[in-house]
């Protein structure tokens, strides 16, 4: 796991998230440091999860294989929908990507296909920090360097939302 990921880890919460960016900040601004921050938010992301590539991620990436692997494939395929709404239930539609909400499992395979952030931030020297799917993106500079880092910030945004699409998910971004 991802030692900056609050998310479904015993003695972490969303306290964690917003202390630890917050400490800091605060510690840069005692050394007389800007900091710039990116608040991204990942679209529907449970809902976005392909398969193909979170399978093909935990082979390459963690090395799963075998039973492992094909138990979680059974998790994740022939998996349907329907909605009750209004006293009517809607015909049934197949689930070709989506990994289920509320399950154990779920939570840790979305953190696991989502992982290659921490890695695009570190390959811009910024310093990230996430909740689920709600990321917090800074970096604390000198006030003479701000443009400089304002270039690297965007830049690794850049470079984010175009992995997260790749991924079939969607960055939300504010910057501050």
């Amino acid at each position: 796991m991802p030692k900056l990921q609050s998310a479904y880890r015993k003695h972490h919460s969303t306290e964690t998230a917003v202390l630890w960016v917050l400490t800091d900040i605060l510690t840069a601004m005692d050394n007389q440091q800007v900091t710039l921050l990116a608040l991204l938010d990942l679209r529907a992301a449970f809902d976005c999860v392909n398969h193909d590539i979170l399978l093909s991620r935990l082979q390459s990436s963690f090395g799963l294989r075998g039973i492992t692997l094909t138990w979680i494939r059974s998790f994740l395929t022939d998996r349907s929908q329907r909605v009750f709404f209004n006293g009517s239930l809607s015909i049934e539609i197949m689930l070709l990507f989506g990994i289920p909400q509320g399950s154990v499992l779920g939570r840790l395979l979305f953190l696991l296909y989502a992982a290659q952030m921490f890695d695009i931030i570190a390959s811009f020297r910024l310093t990230g920090h996430t909740y689920a799917n709600d990321s917090q993106l800074y970096i604390s500079v000198p006030a003479s360097e701000l443009e400089t880092a304002a270039t690297q910030l965007a830049a690794c945004v850049d470079g984010l939302e175009q992995r997260m699409g790749s991924n079939r998910l969607k960055l939300k971004t504010q910057l501050f």
